[in-house]
């Protein structure tokens, strides 16, 4: 295994997960406190799971978005 190139093409997919990730929350913040959904001032739970199935992994981080 080269060990330069995994570490480069792992940050670069980390990279694209947190953008991506970071996108998708809050225009769904945004869509939810237009629609009334939310008020703005609350915290919402969340989940991020990671999944690769070549090595079996299933891993979640649970936590919490302030929105105030």
């Amino acid at each position: 295994m080269n060990v330069d190139v995994f570490n480069m093409d792992l940050r670069k997919f980390l990279k694209r997960v947190g953008v991506t990730s970071q996108r998708e929350i809050e225009a769904a913040v945004n869509a939810a406190i237009e629609s009334g959904k939310l008020t703005g001032t609350e915290k919402i739970k969340a989940r991020m799971t990671l999944t690769i199935e070549t090595l079996d992994v299933d891993h979640k981080i649970d936590g919490e978005i302030s929105l105030s």
